[in-house]
């Protein structure tokens, strides 16, 4: 059974709970934050008219996945950047809450949502809505209900919401951005209510291309291994492109190649990585403009459509997907305790 009750409403004991948990994680995501910077999220956004077609779809494939799987009731969207899929997520029947560490993607996402910046009690607290009548959003089936969606700033490694508040819980592209993905995959099973679902989507390591943000990248047995210490119940497949997109992943990389032997003294991987990863940030546009002109905008055609979800995975399958059940409760607790405590 849904814990929806009246959409967009959640109950007065979930809203009060909630402001509890809030105001005791807040201060433990500032103190995890800036004393234990090896486990700190770091993050690349992907954007329309810069990031290649194929990249956008990759994104939008895996939602859909998601979005597939979803039943009525409380979602909860972690690293949900400017809020463009999260609003997919949403609808009459769900309601959704978006958190992100990066205020300035917060803010971005709020005014999609029609959640206004200065609004008072964070969306955390479990009130509804600024607009809690769900029959003034907008059509789900075109994408999302805006009256559905409200947003926070948190941190992925100390969400401020209740133990067991959410009937589905997406990390999306998240996991890989830390050295140590334990602890957020604890999060995530503390969140998830007993009879919910968690999903992870993240690259399939024999298929990522360098990037100084991905930090720890798993194989399918891997990623199985460690959600199965927080998940009962836990199935890894994948999320798969047809052979043009394989094509035009292959023909990037090998422009990105040509670029980075220009690097012969290795100095990327030589420097600090804070100054790698700033670098990285700033070119990055630049280097799509240049190896990937003619590959945005939807000039190749690429969207959504060009992806699978399967079974079978292997060495050439470019994202894993694992559906989550049954979160191990005395695990969960036990170890989020003990990384908070350090």
């Amino acid at each position: 059974m849904s814990r929806l009750g009246t959409v967009g409403s959640p109950p007065a004991p979930w809203r009060a709970a909630c402001r509890r948990r809030a105001a005791r994680r807040s201060t433990t995501a500032r103190t995890t934050t800036t004393t234990t910077t090896k486990r700190r999220l770091t993050g690349e956004r992907p954007r329309q008219g810069v990031t290649p077609d194929s990249l956008l779809s990759l994104h939008d494939a895996g939602y859909r996945a998601v979005i597939e799987r979803l039943g009525a009731g409380r979602v909860l969207d972690i690293g949900c950047g400017e809020g463009f899929e999260s609003l997919r997520l949403a609808g009459r029947d769900r309601w959704v809450l978006g958190v992100d560490r990066d205020g300035g993607a917060v803010t971005a996402a709020r005014r999609l949502g029609g959640d206004p910046p200065s609004h008072g009690d964070p969306p955390s607290n479990g009130d509804p809505p600024s607009n809690g009548d769900p029959a003034s959003g907008g059509d789900p089936a075109s994408g999302g209900d805006r009256a559905q969606l409200r947003v926070a700033q948190m941190d992925a490694l100390a969400l401020g919401v209740a133990d067991g508040t959410f009937d589905a819980v997406c990390s999306s592209h998240l996991i890989e951005h830390f050295n140590d993905p334990a602890p957020h995959a604890a999060e995530v099973a503390r969140a998830v209510a007993d009879d919910g679902t968690a999903f992870f989507l993240t690259p399939n390591a024999p298929c990522d291309f360098e990037n100084p943000f991905h930090l720890h990248l798993f194989e399918p047995n891997e990623l199985g291994r460690l959600l199965g210490r927080y998940f009962e119940d836990v199935w890894v497949g994948g999320v798969d492109g047809s052979a043009r997109v394989k094509a035009d992943f292959s023909a990037r990389r090998a422009k990105a190649q040509r670029v980075l032997r220009l690097d012969v003294l290795d100095l990327r991987h030589r420097m600090p990585r804070r100054w790698y990863v700033w670098l990285y940030t700033r070119l990055l546009p630049l280097a799509y403009r240049l190896v990937a002109r003619g590959d945005t905008g939807g000039a190749t055609g690429i969207t959504a459509d060009d992806w699978f979800v399967t079974d079978d995975v292997d060495a050439t399958t470019l994202v894993l997907f694992a559906v989550c059940r049954a979160p191990r409760r005395d695990i969960g607790a036990a170890e989020g305790r003990r990384w908070r405590a350090t």
